[in-house]
């Protein structure tokens, strides 16, 4: 049985890399989730499981797996052909990269968890952005450099005085006021051409503020969507179950057929067998018509 510590030290391994553990770094407790599911104590890296084995370890149903495998199979079986007639099997890998779709599911839906992972409407992997979670001791050097050419070319400028603060025992920056003064007076001598560039810049700038509020916009109506989507999926199931009960009582009907004086004997009996027959009758139908309907109503 694998030990806490040696059960997180073998999902980073995996994982580390992978663009959606990226987004679940940000949320600490799905990142906790992740490295405490109950299937790892017992998982053998080397080994494949089937779709039920997998579905049973994170509670739900075998066809709801199937739903999530289908518009990500590239990604969870690393750009691998799957044929549709060839029983899915999943090693611990396909597996890790399933659970963080079930994950961030809620939260960013099929459309959003494509769009990072850069998954086209085919189902075709069109970019695979690889972000590392740690730097080297070269690139961090590198980078401290690159910071100090750049404040030493902003010191430079003229535009800034930097100097002690003794309250904070630190460096703090202020604008250059006589510097700027120049400038705006400079700025009041150009051209017609120059003001007119500084307002199109302006204009840019409104422009893409603009932009900024129609998105945040769409967001508080993707949030509404989602809503609405909920309660479409409730009544489909509903009609489904609807449909399905009155197959049940046809088919009952047709091949119980009795006489007058049996159902006058016997209705309470009979009324009994009726509900059990449909009550089976939904529950052995029910998944497989919910998966074709929510399939047809996702467009997958």
């Amino acid at each position: 049985m694998l030990k806490l510590n040696d059960a997180k030290e073998m999902v980073l391994r995996i994982v580390q890399h992978d663009p959606l553990f990226v987004v679940i770094q940000n949320t600490p407790p799905l990142e906790e989730i992740l490295y405490n599911d109950d299937y790892l104590a017992q998982i053998e890296e080397s080994n494949y499981y089937s779709t039920s084995d997998v579905a049973s370890w994170f509670e739900i149903t075998d066809a709801k797996l199937r739903y999530y495998i289908k518009p990500f199979e590239q990604y969870i079986f690393d750009n691998a052909t799957i044929s549709p007639n060839t029983n899915i099997r999943l090693n611990l890998s396909a597996i890790l990269r399933l659970r963080m779709i079930l994950l961030l599911k809620d939260k960013h839906r099929v459309k959003g968890l494509k769009l990072i992972l850069g998954i086209d409407d085919n189902g075709q992997l069109i970019k695979h952005q690889i972000t590392a979670t740690t730097l080297d001791t070269d690139d961090l050097t590198n980078k401290v450099d690159v910071l100090g050419n750049v404040l030493q070319q902003m010191i430079q400028t003229g535009l800034f005085n930097i100097f002690p603060n003794e309250d904070h025992g630190a460096l703090q920056v202020t604008f250059n006021q006589d510097f700027l003064a120049q400038k705006f007076q400079l700025l009041s001598s150009e051209s017609t051409l120059q003001v007119e560039k500084v307002q199109k810049e302006t204009a840019k700038l409104k422009q893409e503020n603009d932009n900024l509020q129609r998105q945040i916009s769409e967001l508080q109506e993707d949030s509404v969507k989602d809503i609405v989507q909920k309660i479409r999926e409730r009544h489909i199931e509903n009609e489904i179950v609807s449909t399905l009960r009155t197959e049940a009582l046809q088919q009952f009907s047709t091949e119980n057929k009795a006489g007058l004086f049996t159902k006058i004997f016997r209705s309470s009996q009979i009324e009994m067998e009726k509900e059990q027959f449909v009550l089976s009758y939904i529950s052995k139908h029910l998944e497989e018509r919910l998966e074709i309907a929510l399939n047809d109503y996702y467009g997958e």
